[in-house]
């Protein structure tokens, strides 16, 4: 066999081609968002990063030296938007100013009935009529419904007569005894046969008397077969039908009544707030109520404060309160939620503050105040009673003082800002107040190269930073590992 060595070409050619599929393969990946780099062995990748990492270093190195005094993040930040002569922090900003204010207490509670009666039927019998309809308004003393009143009549017409023997008997006795007083004073009888006489006519009295008695029991009977309302309310679900036995012991009765006009609201307050509430409820002022939704955004009734239990719950820490309201409008139903919401005064004059710019901080409430050379300074406040969005200042802040309301989080003593309004968006193309991003307006035109202020050229503010070593120089050592 010849030893000659196979000519150069062929092989130049086929480490030409690999290069190409190599090419093909990396651009493939990084077209659809796959890492070559991820798919190479542990060992591989190790020497690709270390090649890689020299060169970070040297890029780090120059972009250390373009950046402000600092450590880290937080340098780079003080050095754009801190203290000096950096760049100035957007900011919303309010006004303080007098405005009226309520002082309240807020609670949750249930709307119940003024009065709720279960109607039971007094009488055990058949049920023959129901005369109401279900969730219908009934008068006191309106017919509910009529249990059959035949065994009762029966038991009226004995009583009945059993009376009118007993009083003939008694007319009787009488007769006899007036019979027996003649004989005595002729001494034609002795005084004992008189006496047994009038005792015999008592006998006779006290007969009578049961049986008016019982004669009215029987009339009482039958007339509790009558079931009538007794008050005006609201009728709910019946529990018997017409036909079934009814009795007294029955557990869910025929019907309840509940009187919705007017109607209550119970609810409960901390133990805490009952000094503040009793300060401002003295006897003959009325506390107005206001009852509100569940999310709190629609007024369902205003009433007044009627009354609060003797002792607090001492499971709960809390005392219980009742409130009235007229619920001509029906919009208060029993057992619905509402929010409760007790107003102890009205201030029509005070320092109000939006809540938003209030911070909490270590010694406690402060806002951030701009001052005439814009920058900011942490001024601590007293806050006191608090409504929506506006709390009370007490201490702290003056009429003519801005806050700032937006964009805190960049601040601190010193920082200059720049106050913006409500209708101008700040960077970044959001507005302060939702940071949600600004409609795009169509008729506005791009900036050219001229337009753009000095420092923000095209090249320098909307070029992104080349990747350092690039697929070109990563191929580059992926050939140098595989060698």
């Amino acid at each position: 066999m010849s030893d000659t060595p196979r000519p150069r070409s062929g092989w130049r050619r086929f480490l030409g081609w690999l290069i190409v599929v190599l090419m093909a393969v990396w651009g493939g990946l990084r077209w659809f968002g796959i890492d070559p780099l991820t798919l190479l062995p542990a060992t591989l990748t190790g020497k690709i990063n270390a090649q890689e990492q020299g060169d970070k270093t040297a890029d780090a190195g120059k972009e250390g030296r373009g950046l402000k005094e600092g450590k880290g993040d937080k340098g780079g930040k003080e050095g754009a938007w801190g203290k000096g002569g950096g760049k100035p922090v957007p900011v919303l900003t309010s006004i303080i100013a007098p405005g009226p204010i309520r002082l309240r207490i807020e609670a949750l509670g249930t709307v119940i009935p003024a009065q709720l009666v279960l109607v039971r039927t007094r009488v055990d019998g058949q049920l023959m009529q129901v005369a109401f309809r279900e969730g219908d308004t009934v008068q006191a003393g309106q017919l509910l419904a009529q249990v059959d009143p035949r065994p009762f009549e029966i038991q009226l017409a004995q009583a009945r007569g059993q009376l009118d023997r007993d009083q003939a008997l008694l007319e009787n006795a009488r007769r006899d005894a007036s019979r027996y007083h003649t004989l005595l004073r002729q001494d034609a009888i002795s005084r004992q046969q008189a006496d047994t006489q009038e005792s015999l006519v008592r006998q006779y009295q006290g007969a009578v008397l049961v049986d008016r008695a019982l004669v009215d029991n029987a009339a009482l009977q039958l007339s509790y077969t009558r079931i009538t309302a007794p008050m005006t309310g609201v009728a709910g679900l019946r529990q018997v039908d017409a036909g079934n036995m009814i009795r007294q012991s029955d557990p869910g009765g025929l019907v309840s009544l509940a009187q919705t006009r007017p109607i209550q609201a119970l609810f409960t307050i901390p133990e805490e707030a009952l000094a503040r509430l009793r300060t401002y409820w003295r006897p003959g002022k009325e506390l107005i109520v206001e009852l509100y939704d569940r999310e709190r955004k629609r007024l369902l009734a205003t009433g007044k404060l009627l009354t609060l239990d003797n002792q607090i719950d001492t499971t709960t820490g809390t005392v219980k309160l009742k409130a009235q309201f007229d619920n001509t409008d029906d919009a208060l139903f029993p057992n619905q939620f509402v929010n409760v919401t007790v107003i102890l005064a009205e201030l029509p004059a005070v320092l109000l503050v939006p809540s938003a710019a209030l911070q909490r901080g270590g010694k406690g409430l402060y806002v951030y105040v701009v001052q005439a050379d814009q920058t900011v300074i942490a001024r601590p406040v007293v806050i006191g009673a608090t409504q929506g969005e506006v709390s009370q200042v007490e201490s702290g802040l003056q009429a003519g003082d801005k806050v700032v309301i937006d964009g805190i989080d960049k601040l601190q003593d010193g920082t200059k800002v720049e106050e913006m309004t409500r209708d101008r968006p700040g960077r970044g193309g959001k507005t302060p107040e939702t940071g949600q991003p600004q409609p795009r307006d169509e008729t506005k035109k791009p900036e050219t190269a001229q337009q753009r202020p000095e420092g923000e050229k095209t090249g320098e503010r909307d070029a992104k930073p080349p990747r350092p070593g690039g697929p070109w120089k990563r191929m580059r050592v992926m050939c140098r590992c595989g060698r």
